[in-house]
């Protein structure tokens, strides 16, 4: 088993916690609440992971991003996924250029972009599945293929992928295989009434804040390389796998819970719900995560891997009802 070194590893998670503490000092300059969005998308980025987001128009989905990736110092790039967006447009495309002496035409590259280390994937599901696929490979691949040649995309790379949940008309749903490329899915509620308040107060006045730079890509870096080297008792990985064999038909779940379940999650979903919990632990200061760290990520990590069946949907209960269904029993 990989083990925390006692001197660097050790003061790195000390320092971390004073960072992430630092992180959301300076988000709260310009988004107002949504606590709980702001660390799960840090356990997120630091687990290496990608996030799927849902959520009503005028929830500062794009300005809490843009706000994140200005404090962590990254690259960030917003594409709105329309109709007509091409794979292209994504991952870029190729130019006849000529050379001013030789008068030789040749193909150049220019990257598109999705080359910056966060992408904002906005309505990703009013894009048809060509266009869709071509950011979904560079998620996974982190490089990007154009006329034989391959382009690898510098990390850290995140993908914050959006939905609105009230419009479906001329929408393309990703496909499970799909989804199960996120690591979270992350469900934006409306602000609470005093929250409301100080938002119409900070943005109907003429104050602009001044953010300052926490963390670089290479803090980043050495932070998801750390993640890795956390210990996790046996105990705390059979919990996750235990609770995950539960979401399938042919599971070990009582026959009330399976009879709700078209199609669970896969293996990937275990790791997810790991990495989350070892993330949460070194973020909260602490060197190893217990089952409770596993459980504050049940909900994100499962949800969109949890497919209910003919009944449950008969019924109204959806995959949340059916994780919390597990929860009582595990």
């Amino acid at each position: 088993m990989t083990k925390i070194n006692a001197g660097g590893d050790v003061e790195q998670v000390e320092k971390l916690k004073e960072s992430v503490a630092a992180i959301k000092q300076e988000i709260a300059k310009v988004i107002i609440g949504q606590d709980k969005i702001i660390h799960d998308l840090m356990i997120s980025i630091f687990s290496k992971g990608h996030c799927l987001l849902v959520g009503v128009p005028g929830l500062a989905k794009t300005l809490l991003i843009k706000t994140l990736a200005e404090v962590l110092d990254l690259d960030f790039s917003r594409i709105q996924f329309t109709p007509d967006l091409m794979p292209g447009d994504i991952t870029g495309t190729e130019i006849i250029e000529e050379d001013p002496i030789s008068r030789k035409r040749f193909f150049r590259f220019i990257k598109g972009p999705v080359f910056a280390n966060i992408i904002l994937a906005d309505e990703i599901n009013r894009t048809p599945p060509k266009t869709q696929s071509a950011l979904l490979e560079a998620m996974q691949e982190y490089r990007v293929t154009a006329a034989g040649q391959v382009y690898t995309i510098e990390e850290p790379f995140f993908v914050l992928a959006t939905q609105n949940p009230i419009e479906q008309e001329g929408t393309y749903p990703l496909p499970e295989a799909q989804l199960d490329r996120f690591m979270f899915n992350l469900w934006l509620d409306y602000p609470s009434f005093e929250e409301e308040i100080k938002i119409i107060k900070s943005t109907t006045s003429s104050y602009k804040a001044v953010l300052n730079k926490i963390i670089s890509a290479e803090d980043i870096i050495r932070i998801q390389e750390l993640v890795r080297r956390v210990p996790v008792s046996d105990n705390v990985i059979e919990y996750a796998v235990k609770f995950v064999g539960y979401t399938r038909p042919a599971g070990n779940a009582p026959d009330d819970i399976k009879s709700l379940i078209n199609w669970g999650a896969g293996p990937r979903a275990s790791q997810y719900l790991i990495l989350a919990a070892k993330t949460r632990a070194i973020l909260d200061g602490r060197f190893t995560p217990d089952i409770e760290d596993v459980r504050e990520s049940l909900l994100p990590v499962l949800r969109h891997r949890i497919i209910p069946n003919f009944n449950a949907e008969a019924e109204g209960i959806n995959s949340p009802e059916i994780i919390g269904r597990i929860r009582k029993i595990h």
